[in-house]
Formats: structure tokens, C-alpha cells, sequence
């Protein structure tokens, strides 16, 4: 099978297109055609091996050869110990562990896959797993009268984020480059910032701040939030995230503002509820690009230097 690999950690141009094995499905697992991969910003941090918890189970050198957790597809084969799927069945899910997506198989757990909603496409459906449970746990606090912002908001994860903000009934600021503000505007956003010229943390305090690209301090963060409030962060840098679970933590004690990571729950429990939203219409998928295999270099270049509207797909078969 054609497979994009890496074999150290760099930029873009370490990617190449190889022909290696299929894969085969071991107990509990499930061989995956795969349709469609979208791309995340997971996927951009180690290919590049930064920030350092990236490299967690290849400090050296990548622990998968072939990147892509969001995948779509058609299940090839079952492994041992599968119940509840047959071969042919339209599956999608986050294999974030295994990784593997772009390629033309990939193997998974059965618990990470669901059945595809038959309403939507591959790349839609790839779209929702990894980014879907980040904006759907992200939000869960948001309601009528509630100040939050969404910063990293034209990303993946902010587009669904700032949708089920508004839909809750809060007022939503979100914030990523001027390049996005029209479009966090379609989405719904009520005010929108750039970052190169604005600081949010010294604007109206929010009641909640998803923070999807925590790289400030966590003082910064504490100023932006209104008391009583939450200040939530996946992804950013090592010594972020390490500062906003120790010093951050013990300063929202003391102010009573309450400052922490987002610990993502994943799996198809909690990427489904959205899933069903956007079936219903209720919640939109915003595809900026599909690249072909052959451009995962480009797909993940497009991610990883913030120039994204929404999502990206790689579309395999």
C-alpha cells in the first residue's frame, strides 16, 4: 500500500511517499480502507517532535511512522475479539494512539471507530473525532448571559467550539489572525480579535477562555478571566501547560478563578453528540482544502503555519 512515512522529526520535506505492508488487524482491532484523514494540529506537533510531549514514546526518533489520527473509511478486515462490525461497514474515529491515516489501510481499535453517520461524507465525518470532543468538553459550561473566548478560534476544534458557544446562548469572542476574522464571524462569533494587535487578557474579563494555542502566561491568563470564572487550555507549549497545572492552579485557588488543562475525553461516547448535531444541521462543517496523499506535506504545512479556515482533509480513496 502507498503510505506517507517519516523516519526523524523535521519539517514537511522529511515526508516521503513509500510502498509498505498492509497492516494487519491484531485482537481488538479493526484493518481500515481509509477514505479520508483530516489533519490536526496533533498531527503537526509531531511530525515536528515540539512541543516536547509530542515525542512521548519516540523521544528520539517518532514512534509512528505514518501520521494521521482523524480517520474515515471502510472496515477491510476484523480482528480477534470484534463484535458489532462487518466487513465493508463505513467507520470513522480518533486513532490517536496508533495513528496511521495517511495511508490506504490503517489499523485501529474497534473502540476508537464508530459507524459513519450515513448523511455524511468521509472528510466530513473525519472532520468531528479528534476535534468534536475538544470543543464539545471545551464549551460544556457555556450558557445564557456567559462571556467566553475561544483563542486558536479559526482552527478545527475553535470553528465547532464557537458554533456550540453561540448555541448555548453565550456571548463568544473569539480570536486567531486577521486572515480568519471574516470567517469567525460566519460562525457566528460575536466579536472577533486578532491576536497581532489585540490582547485578549486585557479586555473584557470572560467567564471562560478555551485556550486551543496556550503560550502566554499564566498571570495573562488569570487577568482575562471575570471571577468565578475558567480558563481552560489544550495544546501550546510544555512549559505552558506545566506552569498552568502548577502555578496556575494554586493562583486560581488563591483569586477564585480556576485555571487548568483540558484533560480531552476521547472515543466515540463523546464524539458522537456532535456528530449528531451536525447531521441535524444544527452545528456546520466548514472544510477550508482537500489535499491528495501524494500533498500531505502541503495539508499539514496549511495546519501547522495557522492558515486553515476550519478543517483540512486528505482524501485517500
Amino acid at each position: 500500500m502507498r503510505a506517507v512515512v517519516h523516519d526523524r522529526y523535521g519539517p514537511p520535506s522529511v515526508l516521503r511517499v513509500e510502498e509498505v505492508p498492509v497492516p494487519s488487524p491484531g485482537r481488538g482491532q479493526l484493518l481500515v480502507r481509509v477514505a479520508a484523514t483530516s489533519v490536526n494540529l496533533s498531527d503537526w506537533e509531531t511530525l515536528r517532535g515540539s512541543p516536547l510531549y509530542s515525542r512521548l514514546g519516540g523521544l528520539r526518533t517518532p514512534a509512528r511512522p505514518v501520521l494521521g489520527s482523524d480517520i474515515a473509511g471502510w472496515v477491510q478486515a476484523i480482528g480477534p475479539d470484534v463484535t458489532g462490525f462487518a466487513v465493508g461497514d463505513e467507520v470513522y474515529g480518533d486513532n490517536l494512539a496508533l495513528k496511521g491515516g495517511f495511508a490506504e489501510y490503517a489499523v485501529a481499535p474497534a473502540a476508537a471507530l464508530a459507524h459513519k453517520p450515513a448523511a455524511l461524507s468521509f472528510a466530513e465525518a473525519s472532520t468531528i473525532p479528534q476535534a468534536g470532543p475538544i470543543a464539545w468538553q471545551g464549551t460544556a459550561t457555556a450558557g445564557p448571559g456567559r462571556q467566553v473566548l475561544v483563542n486558536g478560534a479559526g482552527g478545527g476544534s475553535g470553528s465547532f467550539a464557537i458554533q456550540l458557544a453561540k448555541r448555548a446562548g453565550a456571548h463568544v469572542t473569539a480570536v486567531d489572525n486577521g486572515d480568519k476574522l471574516d470567517f469567525m464571524r460566519s460562525l457566528g462569533a460575536d466579536e472577533v480579535l486578532d491576536y497581532r494587535t489585540h490582547d485578549f487578557t486585557r479586555g473584557e474579563p470572560q467567564d471562560l477562555v478555551l485556550d486551543l494555542v496556550a503560550r502566554r502566561s499564566v498571570f495573562a491568563y488569570r487577568r482575562a478571566l471575570a471571577r468565578g470564572g475558567r480558563y481552560l487550555c489544550v495544546g501550546g507549549t510544555t512549559r505552558t501547560l506545566v506552569r498552568v497545572l502548577t502555578i496556575g492552579t494554586a493562583l486560581g485557588l488563591l483569586t477564585g478563578r480556576r485555571l487548568g488543562v483540558l484533560m480531552v475525553k476521547p472515543g466515540p461516547e463523546h464524539f458522537a453528540p456532535l456528530a449528531e448535531r451536525c447531521v441535524a444541521g444544527e452545528v456546520r462543517i466548514h472544510i477550508d482544502r482537500t489535499f491528495p496523499l501524494d500533498e500531505v506535506p502541503q495539508a499539514l504545512a496549511h495546519v501547522g503555519e495557522g492558515r486553515s479556515l476550519g478543517k483540512v482533509v486528505v482524501e485517500v480513496a
